[in-house]
């Protein structure tokens, strides 16, 4: 089992970066449309990795009812809601403050009871969780085997992890960086191609880590079908993975 640096994960620059993004978070067309897009293609991988770890809740309206959910910079809380909905009892974590407050407004303004915590995972007296859903963050911290560390500890013994992350390809170069930033698709400076990590380098961690990868697709585009799940990594691609003992 690895053991955790001593270096910090977030950069400031990351959290201030997406700070500046809080207001606007929840508005289907304004900045983070693209989030907005991709959101549901992340939720039903999520519903189908549940059903596969937890097959006696599957299709239930309420799967995660009982459990505890944790959502790793987790916005203004566009999976903490959903996760809130299927039964969970959610705490949500992200490095800036302001996405916290206004994830903690739009969830009041819902009704629904979400923990949200502004900080560093590592640093939060939150303790373990059945589900811990890590989406679009990996790419942004400093030090990748450090923070998978920091994740794997807030895992329940038997608990399921679910991870996305762009891959660092030719094609998300030009496509996630040089185009969507063009044409506004994502806020300019939000990815930092070099950052990007492979599934064979992603893998590698999380057995460091002490994690057994039990799914993976990837998330990719196609006409008439936008966004989903395929067996094309090329760009985007999401995992789940398994905390044993």
């Amino acid at each position: 089992m690895a053991t955790r640096g001593a270096s910090t994960t977030i950069r400031p620059e990351e959290a201030e970066h997406f700070a500046k993004l809080a207001r606007d978070w929840w508005d289907a067309k304004g900045p983070m449309a693209s989030l907005h897009e991709v959101n549901p293609v992340r939720l039903k991988f999520i519903r189908q990795a549940m059903d596969s770890h937890w097959p006696g809740a599957a299709g239930s309206a309420k799967p995660l009812a009982g459990k505890a959910a944790l959502d790793i910079g987790c916005g203004a809380g566009l999976v903490c809601e959903p996760l809130a909905r299927l039964g969970a009892d959610v705490t949500g974590v992200d490095a800036a403050a302001e996405n916290v407050a206004a994830a903690s407004a739009h969830a009041e303004g819902a009704g629904l009871d979400i923990r949200y915590m502004a900080g560093e995972v590592a640093e939060l007296d939150i303790g373990t969780f059945d589900l811990v859903t890590c989406l679009e963050v990996i790419e942004h911290v400093a030090d990748k085997r450090a923070f998978l560390f920091d994740v794997t500890q807030r895992l329940a013994p038997g608990g399921l992890l679910v991870l996305s992350t762009p891959n660092r390809t030719a094609a998300s170069r030009v496509l996630l960086v040089g185009a969507a930033e063009a044409v506004g698709y994502v806020p300019r400076g939000t990815h930092k191609w070099s950052d990007f990590v492979t599934p064979e380098e992603l893998l590698e961690l999380l057995e460091e880590v002490g994690l057994e990868v039990t799914e993976r697709r990837g998330i990719a585009w196609g006409a008439g079908k936008g966004l989903h799940l395929s067996d094309n990594e090329a760009l985007n691609y999401i995992l789940a993975a398994r905390r044993n003992g």
